[in-house]
């Protein structure tokens, strides 16, 4: 790795140390007890669904936008808010450790069984706190005419319903600009560079729809525990094949290839410069 001479002095840092800061955030985070870990998933798994209840009220408030694009830019801004409240507060979200806790290994500096570890936890944690985050708004969200069932069954529609490969291949989008939310996030120098790059590569996710497990879950888990329609077995397709592209999208097309552009990068080369005095004539 390299020294902090390495860094240029703007706004982001070079890409070796994107890698070594990013390495270090995962092998501290492997070495966490594994309580601390599940608590702070279970927090991110919170945070999150918050655009799950964001995106429903715009549509429970709206009215009727004037066309999709219109509705999908709203959409994609006030999902992308509780992001910022997730990578901004470092608590720990899975679809950002398929980029981030893949690195030490590619690297030989933790093992296969580490990087299950961390998995599994963040990846439990969320989820029960993506369900603690449903019954929240089962309890409030009609009631209180904030968000109703309607709005959570256009959601999730736009999630279920589709061919597995299909979401297979959304869930790789998902984790593609997760894992780049999370990379770039590391580039920044100052919390504003972190702000910029998440809420742009976020928006990104909920424009698509792109499918994200975690603040899916929390959309289709809510159209299903409010009666619109959508089954527990859909629910499972989406789960299991978000997963797997949330994976592939944040291990292969961020972690792996970033590590190998680095990693072949080559040995950098120190240039000195001496400028030469020109003569008269």
């Amino acid at each position: 790795m390299g020294t902090d001479s390495d860094g240029p002095t703007g706004a982001t840092l070079s890409y070796r140390k994107i890698l070594e800061r990013e390495m270090e955030s995962a092998l501290k985070e492997m070495d966490r007890p594994v309580l601390g870990t599940f608590i702070s998933g279970f927090s991110a798994g919170l945070n999150l669904s918050f655009g799950a209840l964001f995106m429903a009220m715009v549509l429970t408030f709206s009215g009727g936008f004037g066309s999709e694009l219109t509705k999908q830019v709203v959409l994609a801004g006030v999902s992308s808010i509780p992001f910022l409240f997730v990578v901004i507060g470092q608590t720990e979200l899975f679809t950002a450790h398929s980029t981030m806790a893949v690195l030490p290994v590619f690297d030989g500096r933790a093992s296969i069984s580490d990087l299950g570890r961390i998995w599994s936890v963040t990846y439990v944690s969320n989820l029960v706190g993506c369900g603690a985050f449903v019954a929240l708004i089962v309890a409030i969200g009609d009631p209180m005419g904030i968000a109703e069932p309607a709005a959570f069954g256009s959601l999730a529609g736009a999630l279920v319903g589709l061919p597995w490969w299909v979401i297979v291949l959304s869930g790789v989008i998902a984790g593609w600009l997760m894992g780049l939310a999370t990379w770039l996030s590391a580039a920044s120098r100052d919390t504003i560079g972190r702000i910029i790059f998440v809420l742009l590569t976020t928006a990104a996710i909920g424009f698509g729809p792109f499918h994200h497990a975690i603040l899916g879950t929390t959309e289709v888990l809510s159209a299903v525990a409010l009666g619109t329609g959508v089954t527990l077995e859909a629910f499972g397709l989406f789960l299991l094949c978000t997963t797997i592209g949330n994976i592939i999208g944040g291990t292969v097309f961020v972690g792996l290839i970033n590590y190998g552009h680095i990693a072949l990068a080559g040995e950098q080369k120190d240039v000195e410069f001496e400028a030469k005095e020109m003569d008269d004539s």
